[in-house]
Order: C-alpha cells, then structure tokens, then sequence
C-alpha cells in the first residue's frame, strides 16, 4: 500500500446560480496576458448544451483520455512511435472556432466620434487579428439556453438516450438545465502528463496538484489533445502551455483558490484525501462499470491506524493526516456516497467530484391550462425528472443510472426528513422508509443538511499544511536561505503582465 495525499475538491451542483464569479475571479487573477485571451482555466457551462470547447465530451473528434489495451490502457491521442509521427503537428487540436474568438471593443469611438445625430457604438474588435469581426461564439454562448436546438440538441451525452427521451428535452412543459462549472480535475491517473514528451507536466508528490514547467515547455501541445476534458491551453504569444495551477500559492499561505474563495453560491468544498497509489493502473484500466466504485475503493479512511501508519511511513506529515480526517469532501465522496466524478469513462481518475443537480419533476397542463405537478409523488419521483436519469448516468458514473439514482435517493431523503421537521406535511413512515432504503440516519441526515447548506468557511475549505520547508529542503538544501531568496524573483524575472 502506496499512501499518498491529494487535495481534492467537489462541487455541489444544486447550489450554482451560473454567476460566473468565479470564472471571472480566475481570469482576472491568472489569464490577463496578451496570448491568454481565450482561456478559462475555470469555466461554467450550461447542461444540456456543447460546453467549452465546443463538443470537448466528445473524444472520437478530440481523442482524449486513456483506452483500455489488454490488461492496461493506452492513450488515445498518442504513443511512442504516433507521438514521434505527429510531434510537429496535431490533427486533435481544438481550434480557435471551438473555443472562441476572443475580442474587445473599440472603445475610441465613443469618445473620439464627431457630433451627429447618431449615437456612437463601439466595435467589436478581435483581440487575435486587431480586425472588426461579428461576435458569434463566447466561453458559455449557450447560457440559459436549456432548450435550445443549436447547443442543447448537440450534447454528445444525447448519444444514449431514445427517441422519445430526446423528443421530450425540447418540449415546451419539459425545458431544463444546469450549471456545470469545470476546473482542472488534477487527476490521479494525468493524460496531460503521460503524453508530454518533454516532460514539462508533473505531479506535486505533496500534495498531488498537476503543474506545468513552462521552462521545460516545448510546444508539443500533446497536453492539449490528450486531456479529454480540455482543461490545458496553448498560449499563442509565448509558445508555452498553461493550466489551472489550483492556486497553489494561495493554498501555501493557507487560502483556498480564487474561484473557490469568491464562489457566490458557496457550492465549493476543498480538502485532502489519502489513497493507495499502488492501485491507480488496475483501477484505469478496470471494465468500464466498476470504475466508479473502484475510484471511491482507492480513497483510504484517513481514522484506520494501518492507513495513518503507512502514510506516515511514506512521509506524510500527520498535520495532513489530521486535515484528511476533516475532509469535507471525504465525507461526501466516502461516508455518504453522493460524490461522483464527471466521465470516470475518460479513467483518468479525476480528483474533483460532483453531486448531481436534483432536478425538479415533469409536470403536465391539464384541460384548464393550468400547469400542475403530482402532489403525491412531487418529493419521491425521479423516473419523473425534467432530465433522464441517464442522461446524469452518462456525466457523472459512466453510464451506470443505478450510482446516480442512489445519490438522488439520498438527497430526496435528506430533503424529505428536514421537510418533516420544518414543515411536518410528510408521513413519517415514509421518511422511515426512505432512510433505511438509503442507509442514512437522522444524525447523518442532519450532517448533510448541515454542511450543504449552513457550513463556515472553515467547514468548506480544510486547507493541509503544505510543508514547503521538506520541498524547499530536497530541492535548494536549506530551506531557511529559500525562504530569504523567494521575495527577489522580480530582480531575476521582471514580472510580464497586461497586453
């Protein structure tokens, strides 16, 4: 047993109102620069709907990801003699139209226009030409737009549902969607990392955060083609791919990211987990519909003395030992099991998990016109939801309805028992029922309710120390002269920000 630790982080998706606070946080703070204009390393897309890039579930355009080979896996993209065919060009490149063209306005015109009695407008000017264009794609162009025959009609996660189930999205009674924010998974099993052939990607043993050394950086852009959830970008104007770095300095001085931090609908949680590393290639490369349970099997309970001995063993300080066993998202992912990960299909592993949106249910116009819903079963029903079960099943557990309806039984429970206790409109053998179908108690009922709705700061982000004394120490020796040395950077590198 290879114990390990990694920050990992879960998104409640009931709780996203699709500000974009976040979004906005990361752009101001990480891509300002001339060449990053089109990036989002964080980005919030509306579901259904073809996400940013345009269509990036869809691996048989992007080939992203691993793909089961024998008794291991492969990469899809690329290997030792492709990757050597194919180094000076990608054919899986998302291209410019797939993100957006990214642009500006001219702002002069407002100013500097003669008087006349027309009002002035400023142009939109694109930030890659400097020429006049017609704005036609953005990072979220479909927001809102559930029902939409452009965007929402082209999900790739369609792919399995019937006929009728499709039909049945685009009605009128029917329309539906949700915000899916995405961020960088850093994942256990990294595709970006395994494709890189300079060796520019890497994974932080502390703390498991995937980074990029851009000195190292040689413009392969294997990273790119070989995430499948498009999450590394190619900046344009210095030849060298970036990523989301999850904050890290802020996470050093004991603040959670940007995005995190200014996240208006509190629905991001962040905190350290512990797994067995020895287990990452078996896990990949299982059958496709155990790969959900064996990921949750991979993270270790942080209490068992066999784990706490072993990561210790490893050099696992136990100050992370102690975060772990307050790990919000532990708690979510293991104790209650409504955590799961956005396509586990792709078996990279990811570390950033979601718990699903609980749908409201279909409702009908009777003869009077009049739009109602089922009273009886509007707290109870999910083959009833505005969106098929499946449709979730393909986002979030690889295809397995039965992993998404057990979290949706347990959120439905949760909301029954607090319904009962505030309200008191609801049988209370039901809620009996409802709690021993789930497994849950009325303690942990409460406990969910609690951290879902009323957590502290502290509750949502349980930062680890990062030690950055032991890395400064294998790395530049003392880390006491380390410390004295980080603050002059800018005489060594003059910091090159704006355009």
């Amino acid at each position: 047993m290879d114990v390990r630790a990694q920050v990992s982080m879960m998104f409640h998706l009931d709780k996203c109102i699709g500000c974009h606070t976040c979004s906005v946080a990361c752009k101001n703070i990480w891509t300002d620069r001339q060449g990053t204009e089109y990036m989002w390393w964080n980005n919030v897309e509306t579901k259904p709907g073809t996400g940013y890039p345009t269509k990036w579930e869809d691996q048989e355009k992007y080939q992203g990801g691993w793909e089961p080979q024998g008794e291991t896996i492969k990469l899809r993209v690329t290997d030792k003699f492709r990757g050597l065919a194919n180094i000076f060009h990608q054919p899986y490149l998302p291209t410019i139209d797939d993100y957006y063209e990214p642009w500006t306005y001219k702002y002069s015109d407002l100013f500097d226009a003669p008087a006349g009695d027309d009002q002035p407008t400023a142009r939109p000017i694109s930030m890659v030409t400097g020429e006049n264009m017609d704005i036609n794609a953005g990072p979220n162009w479909d927001d809102d737009l559930g029902g939409s025959t452009v965007y929402a009609n082209n999900d790739p996660n369609f792919e399995n549902l019937n006929d009728a189930e499709k039909q049945a999205l685009f009605e009128i009674e029917r329309l539906v969607f949700f915000y899916l924010p995405r961020i960088c998974n850093h994942c256990l099993n990294p595709a970006c990392v395994a494709s890189c052939p300079s060796g520019a990607l890497y994974k932080r043993g502390e703390d498991g955060i995937v980074l990029l050394d851009q000195e190292v950086c040689r413009a392969w852009r294997f990273c790119v083609s070989a995430c499948p959830y498009k999450k590394s970008y190619f900046n344009w104007k210095t030849g060298k791919s970036e990523k989301c770095i999850l904050c890290f300095p802020r996470l050093e001085s004991g603040q959670p990211p940007a995005c995190f931090h200014s996240c208006v609908g509190r629905i991001r949680y962040l905190g350290v987990v512990l797994y067995d590393a020895d287990k990452i290639e078996a896990y990949a490369s299982a059958p496709k519909e155990k790969l959900l349970e064996l990921q949750r099997e991979m993270i270790l309970d942080p209490h068992d003395p066999a784990v706490i001995a072993q990561a210790e063993k490893n050099g696992v300080d136990f100050s992370v030992i102690e975060s772990a066993q307050k790990s919000p998202v532990y708690r979510f992912l293991k104790e209650w099991g409504l955590a799961l990960p956005l396509h586990a299909e792709y078996r990279t592993l990811p570390m950033l998990f979601y718990i699903p949106p609980l749908l409201p249910v279909l409702g009908h116009v009777d003869k009077k016109g009049v739009y109602n819903v089922d009273a009886e079963e509007y707290f109870t029903s999910m083959d009833k939801a505005r969106v098929p079960l499946q449709y979730l099943a393909d986002l979030f557990a690889a295809g397995d309805q039965e992993q998404v309806r057990s979290v949706m039984e347990k959120l439905l429970t949760v909301r029954m028992f607090k319904r009962l206790e505030e309200v008191d409109d609801v049988d209370p053998a039901l809620v009996d029922s409802l709690l021993k179908k789930t497994g849950l108690t009325p303690e942990s009922c409460e406990e969910i309710y609690r951290l879902t709705s009323l957590p502290t700061f502290d509750e949502r982000f349980v930062i680890p120390p990062m030690h950055r004394e032991y890395a400064a120490e294998l790395i530049k020796g003392d880390p006491y002269t380390f410390k004295s040395e980080a603050g002059i950077g800018g005489f060594k590198n003059t910091p090159d920000r704006g355009l």
